[in-house]
């Protein structure tokens, strides 16, 4: 256990069923409730599968409290089953115990040999816990005051300790420095005038503006926004255009003159005094609960409801979910913002009521389509830090972890993740990260450990802070707030062996810009060299726009609008409209990794994120394959050619061959052996769920023979000529 973790409540005898087809197979073991998690410890536990990851801070058999989205009580013998609250009483002794968990997973334990006094008392313990009725009662609090405070030899802030690139906080004024004269933003100033949030309670303490508004002016019209929220600029094209994003004018009678103001500074800040074009985010996209409610639905479809209906049904009910459109409609509206910014060259202002939810997906994927240094890991790390937590986003809210109002739950970060791995899917060597590092990312919302998804702004964070500090008698010193460790520290949760997952094979390595010593300069990665991109790093020289053909051995489905684009493209001709038009001409020509991403948006080029929503499910699971055995043979490929340019480089220098061949920092979570033909051969343990297992974590009768293993090789709905011909890319 943590330093703050305290075993609350926990009961012997219990089995952990890990068998889909009933719950004769088991473990035995002790069931734990703490403060922090639920653990299960086994009497005898599972021989440790040789690729499983090992978190730091949750072992084989945890949950954390705030993964638990249902605690579910059952007497087999009574007939009774209860959903169980926080202070609710039990009135029957258990017989199992259901924990439905906001990752996607089930957890099922039997109490038949456990006391049933204990067998309550857990249960209760679990269901309380689980539901704290104070941000100060989530585990994060206790573990950050006890393990950092009083102790110098921590890494705070997400700082690497090992060196190396860091990601920006943007909790300082010259992170924004940095970053605008990244993009060459020169028209545009770090604003300090909400230091202390003085003016409004959920922007950050620093932020960017145009260097035509003045303080005071800002100051006066702070209060004609909602919630005070003063414009924030996101990012400047490479044309001068920007991106700006801001909540709704509350008050009417200032709205016109307020709104000429600020376009008129937006318009000033651009070399060529471009228009400015709004996007008013809550008329064009689904609200917070929409998004919701489609994911309860997805769960239901994917985890919970057994596959024995037709094929045809349970696409039917994947489609009704509709979580698959609103990321198309997400998508597609950044596709939108880009043609705005990349063809018409003017600014574009994102309006939304509070600017703190659909604005943080919109501009992060606008960022993502059109700036390449936003595909690298620390971009991208460095791209949520900026639109999501110093902006304001209310994940407290969002990801329920109170489970006090389900009104204000919504999953827009997973669905953001979603929308970030359609277009990983699409264009893989475009990205410096993997597939598995998205679903970390996505399941690291579930550790209340880090301040990157506990708190709704930083204000709240230094408030709770505080009166924590104050309530235990913790001296921060000179520190405004606890130190709360930042997700993007990934030695928090991983070794650097398993961190390696993070990087990805395929990506073609670009010339990238940053700033040092007040001076842009730019480096190459050294997975840049272009000599070898195009048979390594890079995508098969047939492969455009994030499609292969089908002699590649990347091999992928054809589309069926690749077989009707000639029969369609005169009907398109005749209705296409200049955004259509630019979407089509980019399409015409050959992908740059390093340039602009457009995603192809048809729902036919949509896929679902199986190693994120199917990964707990033993009928999902491919016994060596998947994509996992092509990222298998690709690293052991990249690993390899490394081993050989280190050998020519080590040769070139010392005017011999080099003794040690292998590096001894190695990228590639697999590596190559001194037999690269046997090394080559895929191990036995991979599967498509690599690297998680769902081994134990679902367990309800199971169906074979059923649509999910057609689905899981390339079943898609068709879609008629009709459906087609009306669709856009």
């Amino acid at each position: 256990f943590f330093t703050g973790e305290i075993v609350v409540n926990e009961a012997n005898f219990v089995k952990k069923c890990i068998s889909t087809e009933s719950c004769q197979d088991g473990l035995w073991g002790k069931l734990v409730c703490t403060n922090f998690k639920v653990s299960f410890i086994p009497h005898n536990s599972l021989p440790l599968q040789r690729f499983q990851c090992t978190h730091r801070l949750l072992g084989e058999h945890d949950i954390s409290l705030a993964c638990v989205e249902q605690v579910v009580t059952v007497n087999d013998v009574k007939g009774k089953q209860k959903i169980l609250g926080s202070n609710q009483k039990l009135k029957f002794n258990p017989t199992e115990l259901i924990l439905y968990c906001k990752d996607f997973r089930i957890i099922r334990f039997r109490f038949d040999e456990a006391g049933p006094e204990s067998a309550k008392k857990v249960c209760l313990a679990i269901a309380h816990y689980s539901h704290p009725a104070d941000p100060q009662l989530l585990f994060g609090f206790e573990y950050v005051g006890k393990r950092y405070h009083g102790s110098t030899d921590e890494t705070v802030n997400g700082i690497d300790p090992g060196g190396g690139l860091q990601t920006p906080l943007f909790d300082c004024s010259s992170d924004w420095d940095r970053e605008i004269k990244r993009t060459g933003a020169s028209e545009w100033r770090v604003c300090t005038i909400n230091q202390g949030y003085f003016i409004s309670p959920s922007l950050p303490e620093f932020f960017v503006v145009p260097v035509s508004l003045a303080d005071q002016d800002l100051k006066q019209y702070a209060c004609c926004f909602y919630s005070q929220r003063i414009p924030l600029w996101c990012w400047n094209h490479s044309s001068g255009s920007a991106l700006v994003r801001m909540s709704n004018i509350s008050d009417p009678l200032q709205q016109r003159k307020v709104e000429q103001r600020i376009s008129s500074a937006i318009i000033k800040s651009h070399p060529l005094r471009s228009d400015v074009f709004k996007s008013d985010l809550d008329k064009n996209l689904p609200n917070i609960q929409d998004i919701q409610t489609a994911l309860l639905k997805l769960r239901q479809i994917c985890v919970i409801e057994p596959f024995e209906e037709s094929e045809e049904k349970w696409l039917s009910s994947l489609d009704s979910s509709r979580w698959m459109e609103y990321v198309r409609t997400f998508l597609k509206h950044a596709v939108d913002v880009v043609y705005m910014l990349e063809s018409r060259h003017v600014s574009v202002i994102l309006i939304e009521k509070e600017d703190r939810d659909l604005s943080c997906v919109i501009s992060c994927l606008v960022q993502l389509m059109c700036d390449p240094h936003c595909r690298s890991l620390h971009g991208f790390q460095g791209l949520i830090q900026k639109e999501w937590v110093m902006a304001g986003h209310r994940f407290l809210d969002r990801c329920n972890h109170l489970k006090k109002s389900d009104k204000e739950e919504s999953p827009l970060f997973l669905l953001f993740l979603d929308c970030v791995w359609q277009l990983w899917n699409q264009y893989p060597a475009a990205f410096e990260f993997t597939e598995v590092y998205l679903t970390v990312l996505g399941d690291s919302m579930w550790v209340p450990v880090f301040s990157t998804f506990l708190f709704n702004c930083p204000r709240q964070r230094a408030e709770h802070s505080r009166d924590f500090a104050s309530s235990k008698s913790i001296h921060l010193g000179q520190d405004q707030a606890l130190r709360f460790p930042s997700v993007w520290d990934w030695s928090q949760q991983f070794s650097l062996k398993d961190q390696t997952l993070f990087n990805n094979p395929l990506y073609v390595g670009k010339i990238a810009t940053c700033v040092q010593n007040g001076t842009v300069k730019t480096f190459t990665h050294r997975r840049s060299k272009k000599n070898y991109s195009s048979t390594m790093r890079g995508l098969p020289s047939a492969m455009r726009n994030g499609s292969l053909g089908p002699n590649d051995t990347l091999t992928r489905r054809n589309s069926l609008m690749l077989r009707l684009r000639s029969d369609l493209s005169q009907v398109r001709e005749q209705q296409e409209t200049p955004s259509e038009r630019f979407i089509r001409d980019w399409f015409s020509r050959p992908v740059d990794l390093q340039g602009l991403l457009l995603p192809q948006l048809l729902p036919s080029h949509l896929s679902v994120w199986k190693l994120y929503f199917l990964r707990w499910v033993p009928e999902a699971q491919i016994p060596q394959g998947g994509p996992i055995t092509a990222f298998h043979k690709l690293s052991l490929l990249t690993e390899e050619i490394e081993m050989l340019q280190n050998q020519l480089r080590q040769y070139n220098g010392a005017g011999c061959t080099p003794n040690n061949p292998h590096t001894e920092h190695s990228k590639m979570y697999f590596k190559a052996t001194s037999t690269p033909h046997q090394s080559l051969v895929p191990p036995e343990y991979l599967s498509s769920s690599f690297p998680f297992s769902p081994m134990g974590n679902l367990c309800r009768p199971g169906i074979l023979g059923t649509p999910l293993s057609k689905f899981l090789n390339g079943a898609k709905i068709w879609l008629s000529t009709e459906t087609l011909a009306n669709e856009t890319i």
